[in-house]
């Protein structure tokens, strides 16, 4: 196995608030490798943002240890700076230069020479295929070309460790995919990647591990297929009307059969967790027909990252992002 080139040692962060103690970062241990893509996955809160400024020197973690490329971030914040790359949530292009122009001032800022930091920017515009437009004011870029200047500017001093702060935040389907190519690439470059995000497909599909983060607590951590065979067999997921009143007996009928290996209810979801949900469906139809139970929608699918952090946590990631909260 790489070497990690990210170290987290019982790293704490918390807050004072008017409702007291925010533990957002409560003891987190962490490896990254070099050369992998790692995927930090929460929903807003749950200490991602927070535990990405402790390993870039924004912020001075509470207690515990960080290391990154070597160099521990409270005692050498200046050697972490030249050694990693960071691209935050809003990014941070110069909308009234061209991309090729805030690609050669980074390089600058790192002391490259005008000459080397041209021609670092002109290799990283092919390598995230910038180009055609790093001649134009990043004012006038796109969403997703904004995005990938944005990533090259945080590649320009060849760091040990790229962190990218939800990347993706804002695309469209088609930008994200973009990027998610782009991002692939990086680590055909060796690139070790350090990515937060709180879309369970963006981490599905490009990382090679991930540490579910939840109140401050990692809560599950392997990689995407390894968490997913901790959930067995495939889910059926369906809402019903008057869950509150009919899905106490439901669930109970339920359980009584031989096929359901597990149910969890998230307010008036069910999720049936079956060994062959094609042919097992057609039985919690049945049950559903004999319990005159209403029912709203059902899917089959095989086991998804929200089916572990629902699993870990007793709540879905995707409802802990509809209903909003403070980022950390």
């Amino acid at each position: 196995m790489a070497e990690p080139v990210v170290i987290i040692k019982n790293l704490k962060k918390y807050f004072s608030s008017r409702n007291g103690t925010v533990k957002a970062v409560d003891g987190v241990d962490l490896e990254v490798h070099e050369g992998e893509i790692f995927g930090f996955l929460g929903p807003n809160g749950a200490g991602k943002t927070t535990t990405l400024r402790i390993l870039t020197t924004l912020m001075v973690q509470q207690s515990g240890k960080a290391e990154v490329a070597g160099f521990d971030v409270k005692e050498y914040p200046e050697k972490v700076r030249r050694s990693i790359g960071y691209v935050s949530q809003i990014g941070g292009a110069d909308k009234n230069a061209t991309g090729r122009e805030n690609l050669v001032l980074q390089g600058q800022l790192y002391g490259m020479s005008s000459k080397e930091a041209r021609a670092r920017a002109e290799e990283l515009c092919r390598l995230l295929e910038i180009s055609e437009f790093a001649d134009r004011p990043a004012g006038t870029y796109s969403g997703g070309q904004r995005r990938r200047l944005e990533v090259a500017i945080g590649l320009m001093n060849r760091p040990a460790v790229l962190f990218l702060d939800e990347p993706t935040i804002g695309l469209d389907p088609q930008n994200r995919a973009n990027l998610w190519d782009q991002v692939k690439k990086l680590r055909t470059e060796g690139t070790t990647v350090f990515l937060t995000t709180h879309y369970m497909d963006e981490a599905d599909a490009l990382c090679d591990r991930v540490a579910i983060i939840d109140s401050g607590r990692i809560v599950a951590e392997g990689t995407p297929s390894e968490l997913k065979k901790r959930v067995a067999g495939d889910c059926i997921t369906m809402s019903i009307e008057n869950a509150q009143e009919k899905a106490p007996a439901l669930i109970r009928e339920l359980q009584e059969a031989a096929f359901i290996r597990e149910i969890k209810q998230d307010e008036d979801r069910l999720r049936i967790y079956v060994d062959d949900g094609a042919k097992d469906i057609s039985e919690v139809l049945g049950i559903l027909a004999k319990q005159q139970v209403v029912l709203r929608t059902i899917t089959l699918s095989a086991p998804s990252l929200d089916d572990v952090f629902l699993r870990e946590t007793g709540r879905s990631l995707r409802d802990t992002e509809t209903k909003g909260g403070v980022k950390a």
